[in-house]
């Protein structure tokens, strides 16, 4: 049981589901757990610009969280490992991630407020986003044991949690050979060296730019390729042996955007855990490609035996592949 591996001298959260009691084929996800303050408004603020809303709303977020339950209900066992405050906001905060049946065993809980983003999207489903990150500063890579991080784990990063803590993890992982995801969101600034150790590289186009380089030729560095979304126009993925996979967004009417970024990096991670390949997907005839959805939807309970590692009969990649040598798509 996931027990015993406090980074505090607190319990850990109670979890949704019985804890994980051996290493099989799962994902472990370290990352932030938040709670959301939604403000809708018709136009989103300029600078010094204030704009009066409709009513808001509080809703679980956090991109790890997010992921978490994207992952989840996409049919990944999912293990969550993060921080929240002993407040009142932590319970929302895990509502859905218990109710989804994530395990919380390595979630804990710390004597610092749980984290809060604020959000305005605006009428056409755009946003603004300010994060006060909280807890999630306390995330510490000390409750991962190594038993979780053997080669049928995959486990899955963003930057919300100190940055320290994500390389380290990820180093961690990749030595005792999990094949490790990182979004790369927010974008800040990684060692170089990070790069050798990491499976799949996701980023939206702004945050590749911030890594100063060719994609084509960052992904020549990482183990498997790297991903950049490119909203509406879909995404591209460039494989380390100079491939490009092109694949086309669904034709839908936006309505709010958030989340979806994290949606989309949840999915993928619970294909690859599922034994799919960016590549051998890419190939597939004519796959039927799944409505899109904000992992904080409601739905319903996603698998929870890390024995029992089926595809989701909901889950498919529709895209096409070339051989061009990969190019920016910016």
């Amino acid at each position: 049981m996931l027990r015993g591996h406090a980074i505090t001298g607190r319990e850990p959260v109670e979890s949704g589901r019985t804890p994980v009691e051996s290493p099989g084929a799962m994902i472990l996800v370290f990352g932030s757990i938040n709670i959301d303050l939604l403000v809708p408004v018709s136009e989103l603020p300029g600078r010094g610009e204030t704009v009066l809303g409709g009513d808001y709303r509080l809703l679980p977020g956090g991109k790890g969280a997010n992921q978490a339950l994207a992952a989840c209900r996409a049919g990944a066992a999912v293990v969550m490992a993060g921080a929240v405050g002993d407040d009142a906001f932590a319970g929302a905060a895990l509502e859905l991630l218990k109710r989804d049946g994530v395990d919380l065993g390595l979630v804990r809980r710390v004597a610092r407020p749980t984290g809060c983003a604020a959000i305005m999207v605006g009428g056409t489903g755009e946003n603004l986003i300010a994060v006060a990150p909280g807890a999630n500063a306390e995330a510490n890579v000390a409750a991962v044991p190594d038993d979780l991080l053997g080669p049928g784990t995959i486990v899955l990063c963003q930057m919300e949690v100190p940055v320290v803590q994500t390389a380290a993890l990820i180093r961690r992982a990749a030595a005792r050979g999990a094949r490790t995801v990182l979004n790369l969101a927010p974008a800040l600034a990684i060692d170089p060296g990070l790069l050798g150790d990491i499976d799949l590289l996701v980023a939206n186009e702004a945050e590749a730019v911030t890594l100063g380089g060719d994609p084509g030729h960052i992904a020549q560095r990482l183990r498997q390729g790297f991903v950049v979304t490119r909203g509406a126009a879909g995404s591209t993925a460039f494989l380390p042996g100079g491939e490009r996979i092109d694949i086309p967004a669904l034709a839908i009417e936006a309505v709010d955007t958030t989340g979806a970024g994290d949606t989309f990096v949840g999915v993928l991670a619970a294909g690859l855990d599922q034994g799919m390949t960016l590549k051998a997907r890419c190939a597939a005839p004519a796959p039927r490609p799944v409505s899109p959805a904000s992992p904080m939807a409601r739905r319903p309970r996603c698998r929870t035996a890390p024995q029992s590692k089926r595809p989701s009969p909901g889950y498919r990649i529709e895209g096409r592949c070339s051989r061009n040598s990969a190019r920016s798509s910016q």
